[in-house]
């Protein structure tokens, strides 16, 4: 089988990951909503397997994370934010065009790689839906997130028929 013949969950395989159990809310709060075909999913943590924080993935960018570890921390982002999307569309990750990123990235105030770090969310949401993975996005620092967190992505997807 050919790599644009893979599906999304198989390209997910492929790098060596798997979709976890969708993270309940941890506040006053729905993990997404739904209006039409469009879908918004709250902000993510880089909450991995048995629902904690990985301590490399803890703290500020530009201090005590670094580069990579930042987007490692993004990548589990957008593999929690796949997670919600899915169970909107069904579980079905191909029915999923994402349209926007948002990034909020736990960084000390002179640092300026704000924009790397979120590639390692878009990389993976591009890698795993491929031409419907392409979308806008943002990415901002700010002084202090939940858990004390490096990153959090939050998305907003469409459901294509």
């Amino acid at each position: 089988m050919s790599d644009t013949a893979k599906t999304p969950l198989e390209k997910l395989e492929a790098l060596g990951l798997a979709l976890p159990t969708p993270a309940a809310p941890v506040a006053n709060y729905v993990p997404w909503t739904r209006s039409g075909n469009l879908v918004f999913v709250s902000g993510q943590l880089p909450v991995g397997p048995g629902g904690a924080i990985d301590p490399a993935h803890k703290g500020k960018l530009g201090a005590s994370v670094a580069l990579e570890a930042g987007q490692a921390a993004a990548r589990i982002c957008a593999l929690n934010l796949l997670a919600q999307a899915s169970v909107a569309a069904g579980g079905d990750l191909a029915k999923l065009r994402v349209l926007r990123l948002g990034g909020f990235i736990n960084s000390a105030g002179d640092y300026g790689q704000i924009p790397q770090v979120l590639n390692g969310a878009s990389d993976l949401v591009a890698a795993v839906l491929g031409e419907n993975g392409r979308h806008a996005r943002f990415a901002v620092g700010v002084a202090q997130l939940p858990l004390d967190a490096a990153v959090e992505v939050d998305g907003t997807f469409e459901i294509v028929e």
